[in-house]
This record gives C-alpha cells, structure tokens and sequence, in this order.
C-alpha cells in the first residue's frame, strides 16, 4: 500500500476507511516516525472488541534505495496486480527489481 497522507489534515493523527452500524475501523499515523497502526471496533450485542494491527510503512523511493543498496535496480513498478501505471495517485504498488547482468 501506500500511506493516504494526503487524507490527513494539519494536526489529526486518524483516517478512517470503515464506517457501520456496529463497527469502524480508522488508521493511526505517526509521520515522524513512520509508524501506522490499522484499528478496528466492533459491537455485537452489546460487547465491544477492538483489535489493533501495528505496523511501519515505507515509501516506494525508500524501497528503491534499499534495492540499489543490496545491488539491485528497478526494472518495473506498477498501481497494482493488473499492471496500470504507477501514478501520484496510486494507493498501492507492486515493485519488480532485478540483478544487473554482469
């Protein structure tokens, strides 16, 4: 995936991405340190859960100088499994790198 940032206002650390009667799920971000975490609350008679999923992204570009550090380049990057154009509004990526011949 790629971070939804943008949906982030100045100050507001949450983006929600499901919302229902009996439960909702939100995305925390701390952008200073790159760490997201995917939470989700449900309520089912009259008991509530909530489960949260901790995680740290990275951005496509930093993927790509790790590649060009272990002495890999990137041969192709698509929006998905489908093979559409990566572009600035892409929320995901599938990154093909490649050992140079030689």
């Amino acid at each position: 995936m790629v971070p939804e940032l943008r949906k982030l206002p100045p100050g507001q650390q949450a983006v929600p991405f499901q919302t229902g009667a009996s439960g909702w799920a939100f995305d925390l971000y701390d952008v200073a340190t790159q760490q997201m975490s995917s939470n989700y609350v449900e309520v089912v008679d009259g008991r509530g859960s909530y489960r949260s999923i901790p995680f740290r992204y990275v951005w496509p570009a930093e993927l790509d100088l790790m590649a060009q550090l272990a002495g890999l380049r990137l041969r192709e990057r698509w929006d998905g499994w489908t093979r559409a154009p990566f572009t600035n509004e892409s929320p995901s990526h599938v990154s093909v790198w490649e050992k140079p011949v030689g």
